[in-house]
């Protein structure tokens, strides 16, 4: 597996592991969430120092954004979508 691929599985694996939305994520290191989805479908090449912000974020050492996953590992799933749970309609009197 490429860097880049390496990258994005991990930072993807450890942000759904945690339960850290995308949105959260990005507000805290200061990038663009587009940035972040190229990043995660390793179409971006990003920085040492940016990667160095997520793991702070994310609370792993930067060494652990490059680990190999394991033989036969299935890829991180996706968080649920949406941003906020429905609210329920008021009924009107």
């Amino acid at each position: 597996m490429n860097p880049r691929a390496l990258v994005a599985w991990n930072v993807r694996r450890v942000r759904v592991e945690r339960g850290i939305p995308q949105e959260q994520l990005v507000y805290d290191a200061g990038i663009d969430r587009s940035y972040m989805g190229r990043l995660e479908r390793t179409k971006e090449n990003p920085t040492i120092d940016l990667l160095d912000r997520i793991a702070a974020i994310l609370g792993i050492h930067l060494s652990e954004l490059f680990a190999e996953p394991a033989k036969g590992a299935m890829p991180p799933k996706p968080m649920p979508r949406g941003r906020k749970p429905a609210r329920p309609c008021r009924s009107r009197t």
